[in-house]
């Protein structure tokens, strides 16, 4: 199963005939700019691509049903229209003049009419059920449909803010409908708050609708309270509205993370998705009027990617906003290449969210823990004193201004810079001498036979010589060569098995190897009976250890601390996202290694949840070191993961356990001065 890219030059049609500042940033440049970098970049060859059809009335009809009795009586003559309802009202744009286009458009906020105006939202409709309809039949695992107009603005029976039909509110009351689906979640990264997806599913508690957006306490359109994060939803859908209002211009890529890492995710995983939508507006990218934000396009990959690991992976993006070309351009490209399994990008900068971001966030939890145990069980250390302002928490970006704003013409260098890598050759190789371990393997993994390390496996043999018995060699010389395919991009990620007695030492030799291949910064996650070596050299801090294993936490420095395995869901998911991959994405390594030592107490899940989650900090390079007694149970699901399969559940939603809890608070609570992005709260009044 590939991508799906769904598009129709058709919807290019569409543009303004009169003069208005308001609405000209939506053209039909939009789409051209986002196919022509597929197409440049060779993305768009790789996907499946499909020609939208227009949606039927009928399939319209699930959302656009209400009468459109606000308008005015004079207009409703003037149009003579033969129906009252809003699907007629657009349909008869098809025939009017520009000065009645005019007319029309300005009973509407923010809105323009063409004569092509009913084909094209059709088409919009349309490019979304078709790409739900092939996700859900398997046809293909995820895809993008590249559509204009935009929809989530728009309502039951009025057009708003360029969105004429909502098309992902009637793709999801399709799925909901043709494959009876039950749990659906929607993330809207659009600027602008999508309040008609809100209002269509605010009492609808199969639909969990996330939106972050511009609010600025509720001066930045469309100037709603109900923007705000105190707008949970009503009746039965209370808790199924999320809302994380930005109140300061400026958010970037650590924002943006933090956003997911301690709001979404904890929430999208208790409540399960079968099928994950997403309003995909690029005015949240750096270099857009509308956005004014600062987020990078590489980062909407690792977004994708930290989705991908949610509803088996099924992801059907929908384009809305975006409005500086070749910002969305990029940005879309990002994304594509993420849907298709290719490795994030590094991303820029350091990962320290803004105080005003924090607030959002810590709003966002109080709003909704009435309403979620996932975020009842979330532990938030103090926001410190010298968490900095968007302005000044780091280093200017390439062709940023010291007051934190993009200069038009030295954004493109920026842009430039963010080429997209090509996939290494290989996906996923396995290098293991343990009988049938190969016959576990998924379709697509190599099983890796022979080493050409002999001298160099004997030498780093020789400085553990205590540690090495004379079999382990062969095994050892196959685990060298598997590192340095990684580390030459010859191959993305691996797992290799060593006998118990050896794993601490063979992972001892990897960190080396990695130093000595002036690797800067490697990730150790180490899982069982695996103490950090006595003799590893950490000059400038180059090693990051993390160990999961006993009874109690406890931290030796700033980069070497161990924490316990929680035996819960929620105190999993609770240790991955609020401490694995915030401390990962603030290390910026170059390499990870997992290694699963003796007695690591990991299931098969857990395992291949862990190793997926590990993929998005590191751009995918991760080697997984295994002893033998538990390869053959682990192998196919940590091959899987690492491969870019999603992995399976944890199984029901269990509350973290006080214990789990107090172990987390304790390790963030003293980690949260030096790695920010563990920051979840704002200081008291």
């Amino acid at each position: 199963m590939g991508t799906a890219l769904v598009y129709h030059e058709d919807m290019t049609a569409t543009r303004l005939l009169w003069d208005d500042p308001e609405c000209e940033i939506e053209c039909p440049e939009r789409l051209t700019a986002a196919l022509d970098g597929l197409r440049q970049r060779g993305l768009e060859e790789r996907c499946l691509c499909l020609s939208a059809c227009e949606a039927s009335e009928e399939e319209l009809g699930l959302v656009h049903r209400n009468l459109c009795s606000f308008l005015p009586v004079l207009l409703v003559a003037c149009l003579l229209i033969c129906s009252p309802e809003y699907i007629a009202l657009v349909q008869k744009t098809q025939t009017l003049d520009k000065e009645e286009l005019h007319a029309l458009s300005k009973q509407y906020d923010a809105v323009y009419f063409h004569p092509d105006t009913f084909h094209c939202a059709r088409l919009a409709a349309g490019a979304a059920l078709q790409l739900v309809d092939a996700v859900l039949t398997g046809a293909v695992h995820n895809g993008l449909a590249l559509v204009r107009p935009p929809g989530h603005h728009s309502q039951r029976a009025a057009a708003n803010g360029f969105c004429v039909f909502n098309n992902v509110a009637i793709a999801a009351k399709h799925a909901k409908q043709k494959y009876g689906l039950q749990r659906i979640l929607i993330v809207d990264w659009d600027v602008h708050h999508g309040q008609g997806i809100q209002y269509i599913f605010n009492d609808d508690p199969s639909v969990l609708y996330f939106s972050w957006h511009r609010y600025e306490h509720g001066s930045f359109w469309p100037f709603l309270p109900e923007s705000d994060a105190d707008a949970v939803g009503q009746g039965r859908g209370q808790g199924f509205t999320v809302n994380l209002p930005w109140n300061q211009v400026g958010m970037g890529n650590a924002d943006y993370l933090a956003a997911f890492l301690h709001v979404l995710l904890p929430l999208a995983f208790e409540f399960d998705p079968e099928l994950v939508l997403v309003s995909a507006g690029f005015d949240s990218a750096i270099g857009d009027p509308e956005g004014q934000m600062q987020a990078t396009p590489e980062c909407f990959a690792h977004l994708t990617q930290l989705l991908q690991v949610l509803a088996g992976g099924r992801i059907c993006a929908v384009l809305e906003g975006g409005y500086h070309l070749e910002s969305l351009a990029q940005s879309v490209c990002m994304m594509v290449q993420t849907l298709l399994g290719d490795p994030t990008p590094p991303l820029l900068g350091l990962m320290v969210p803004c105080q005003s971001a924090l607030e959002s966030i810590q709003s966002v939890q109080t709003a909704q823990a009435p309403h979620w145990t996932s975020l009842q069980q979330n532990v938030a250390p103090v926001l410190s004193s010298n968490t900095h302002s968007p302005e000044e928490r780091s280093l200017p970006l390439l062709g940023e201004s010291p007051t934190g704003t993009v200069a038009e013409d030295s954004l493109s260098p920026l842009l430039d810079r963010l080429c997209l890598h090509p996939a290494p050759p290989i996906c996923t190789a396995v290098a293991s001498t343990v009988p049938g371990a190969a016959l576990c393997l998924p379709p697509g993994v190599l099983h890796q036979e022979g080493s050409v390390l002999r001298e160099e496996t004997e030498a780093w043999a020789r400085l553990h010589k205590s540690r090495f018995q004379d079999e382990d060699l062969a095994t050892l010389g196959k685990i060298l060569c598997l590192l340095d395919g990684i580390m030459d991009g010859q191959i993305r990620n691996g797992i290799a098995t060593t006998t118990a007695l050896a794993t601490a030492a063979t992972l001892d030799v990897l960190i080396q190897r990695c130093l000595a291949r002036r690797a800067q910064r490697v990730l150790c996650v180490a899982l069982g009976q695996l103490d950090r070596p006595l003799d590893l050299a950490d000059d400038g801090r180059r090693i990051l250890w993390l160990n999961i294993q006993g009874k109690e936490a406890a931290i030796r420095s700033m980069f070497h601390f161990s924490t316990p395995l929680p035996q819960t869901s929620g105190g999993f998911l609770s240790l991955i996202l609020g401490l694995v991959l915030p401390l990962a994405y603030g290390f910026q390594p170059d390499m990870v290694l997992m290694a699963l030592g003796p007695a690591h107490g990991l299931q098969n899940a857990q395992a291949a949840l862990l190793a997926a989650m590990l993929r998005s900090p590191v751009g995918g390079r991760i080697l997984a070191v295994v002893e033998e007694e538990s390869i053959l149970l682990l192998a196919r699901s940590l091959a899987q993961a690492l491969h870019g399969e999603t992995p399976p559940s944890l199984g029901p939603f269990s509350k973290a356990s006080p214990e789990e809890i107090q172990a987390l608070m304790f390790l963030k609570a003293r980690l949260e001065a030096r790695w920010k992005l563990l920051q979840v709260a704002a200081p008291p009044p």
